[in-house]
């Protein structure tokens, strides 16, 4: 794989059992680039290797005041010369093509289950760690790739250069080849400490990230109460403790660069005292003893290896732990199995009893909204299944469009089928044209979609927005997550995409809860004529959004307890007049006649509280 064939036409299926599975899961689907780096990497180290003993040869030569030897050891270090300079710069160039291939196939990775999983990745994973992973923890997992195939040539060349030494002068040689697997594992004992320190600086750093992103998010809200300040504080507070915890990481790092220059310091020294007193005593040669230290000095370049894959390993194994976190996630317990079929007809759960006749505008009623939020993702084929929810997920039966199981048909049919909006729906940056520019049936236009989300006095602002537009809203360039717009604004904008993608069944999960109660009369008679004859589904607590509807189902404690519409379960069902009208204890007590405070006078009255 080269950088100009990017992306993959599949970046495969990982190994998400651990972290370190993952990058060797990574190592070995590049085992390709890995050899072609190790070969040019061998390459480049035991060109360096060759130095040593031509050097001793052209020493020697002066000494023997022999010219031919010298002109040979000359034509040997120029050809170990360029033999170095193509061996690093070809090691270069494939170790940086396994650092980007890497990493991109990791971001496609996270892309892929981005796409799968929707809104449910940020229910699972904190938005600020999903940032950290795509970006951060993305470079370092690709740095450890990179390192991989770079310290396999160092180690290699380590060896053949112990075993040569060995065999050319075993007086020295034996020293040197003795002492290099000490120097090679001398900081193993440091490495456990330095990485949980590593580990701590990285989670504070992932913290301190999703408080920022919150309080950016938030930013508009916090300046309304006054709260900008105190989220402001917050973050001092946690980027103080990044920074403390960076410095513990760093003071173990320079310890263990110490150690690497420590040990083999004394080494040098001690080869020079014994080579010296060997030369003295006749016993080698001079030329000898400067190969011996030539080498022995040169081995510390690939020695610097053993330290990078330490770090390399120490940084990418929690950042593919992370990886693994999130691509562990998974839409459905179940797998596709039924192809070419798009489902049509009745929207129903059998874990809650909550039937969408096709066609028809449906309300749900919930208590809790985050139950609501619950039953919402489960419409849409959007089951949880994380380490607790997967059990619950297999055994819950699959909600069923037209009698066919979501779980059972490919993914990309379901989201066509079944269309989700979330309570706090996200506007990405671009032109409202752009915005609009939705996988689509074609059949909704985006004016019409407009008109029925109520949308004329958000295309009044934005054509006054910017002079760039030439007076069209449709050419004005929405900020990331419509953050210069208001919360009604984006709600609306974000409902008139959905209505433009029309598919067979949609569900809005709260569309009207920022918006004023005309707008929202407004909103629920658009939403009720344009979605004429397709299946809806709106979860709400509206009165004016519920009288909308063609009916309304009540569901308590995860189960359908009422259906009726909306005037009707007012009058019968005391726990749906309870959600809708907001009412106290006592004053459900008095709209049964039980306790000493006055009923209420007729339904009337309930209907207007409503």
């Amino acid at each position: 794989m080269q950088i100009r064939d990017l992306p993959y036409s599949d970046p495969g299926d990982p190994d998400v059992r651990s972290g370190p599975r993952f990058l060797f899961w990574l190592g070995r689907n590049q085992l390709g680039g890995q050899l072609k780096s190790l070969s040019w990497g061998l390459l480049h180290q035991l060109g360096i290797a060759g130095l040593p003993v031509t050097v001793g040869l052209a020493v020697q030569a002066v000494i023997d005041r022999s010219g031919g030897r010298l002109a040979l050891a000359g034509g040997l270090i120029v050809a170990l010369g360029v033999l170095i300079a193509v061996g690093d710069t070809m090691l270069h160039r494939t170790a940086v093509t396994n650092w980007i291939t890497a990493a991109a196939r990791v971001q496609q990775l996270l892309a892929r289950k981005t796409a799968e999983l929707g809104s449910a990745l940020t229910r699972r994973v904190a938005a600020g760690e999903v940032v950290a992973v795509s970006t951060g923890d993305v470079e370092k997992i690709g740095w450890f790739v990179e390192a991989l195939s770079r310290f396999a040539a160092a180690a290699t060349a380590l060896v053949v250069i112990c075993v040569g030494l060995a065999i050319y002068l075993p007086s020295l040689g034996l020293m040197v080849a003795l002492a290099m697997p000490v120097l090679a594992l001398a900081v193993l004992p440091l490495l456990p400490r330095a990485t949980r320190r590593a580990d701590e600086q990285r989670e504070k750093a992932g913290k301190a990230t999703e408080l920022a992103s919150d309080t950016v998010a938030g930013l508009r809200v916090l300046r309304g109460i006054g709260g900008e300040e105190l989220f402001l504080g917050r973050y001092r507070r946690a980027s103080q403790e990044v920074r403390r915890a960076a410095v513990r990481s760093a003071r173990m790092w320079a310890l263990i660069s110490a150690v690497q220059v420590l040990l083999p310091g004394i080494l040098l020294i001690s080869l020079v005292w014994y080579g010296a007193t060997l030369a003295r005593d006749g016993r080698i040669d001079v030329g000898q003893l400067v190969t011996v230290y030539s080498a022995a000095t040169l081995m510390l370049f690939p020695l610097r290896h053993f330290e990078e894959i330490a770090m390399a390993y120490s940084f990418s194994r929690p950042s593919a732990q992370r990886a693994v976190r999130v691509l562990s996630l998974h839409r459905s317990a179940q797998e596709a199995t039924v192809e070419g079929v798009t489902p049509t007809g009745d929207l129903y759960d059998p874990a809650t009893g909550l039937m969408a006749p096709r066609g028809q505008f449906t309300a749900v009623v919930c208590g809790d909204p985050d139950e609501a939020g619950r039953l919402a993702d489960r419409l849409g084929g959007h089951a949880e299944t994380g380490e607790e929810d997967e059990k619950a997920a297999a055994a819950a039966p699959s909600v069923l469009l037209g009698g066919v199981a979501l779980d059972e048909v490919p993914l990309d049919t379901a989201r066509a089928a079944v269309l989700v909006q979330d309570k706090d729906p996200v506007l990405l940056s671009g032109t409202l044209r752009e915005l609009l520019d939705v996988p689509s049936s074609g059949l909704v236009t985006a004016d019409a979609a407009l008109e029925a989300a109520q949308c004329g006095d958000v295309l009044s602002a934005l054509a006054q927005a910017s002079a760039d537009n030439y007076g069209d809203p449709m050419r004005t360039r929405i900020t990331e997550r419509g953050r210069s717009l208001s919360g009604g604004q984006r709600q609306r904008l974000a409902l008139a995409r959905s209505l433009v993608t029309d598919p067979e069944a949609l569900v809005l999960d709260e569309p009207t809860s920022a918006v004023d109660s005309h707008t929202e009369a407004r909103v629920a008679a658009g939403i009720a004529k344009l979605r004429q004859g397709r299946t809806t589904v709106a979860f709400a607590s509206s009165p004016l959004l519920l009288d909308a509807a063609d009916r309304v189902v009540l569901v308590h404690e995860g189960t359908v307890v009422a259906v009726g519409n909306h005037r009707d379960l007012l009058r019968t069902e005391p726990r749906y007049r309870a959600v809708v009208t907001r009412e106290t204890d006592d004053e459900a007590a008095a709209a049964n006649g039980v306790g000493d405070v006055p009923a209420m006078k007729s339904i009337e009255e309930i209907e207007e509280r409503a």
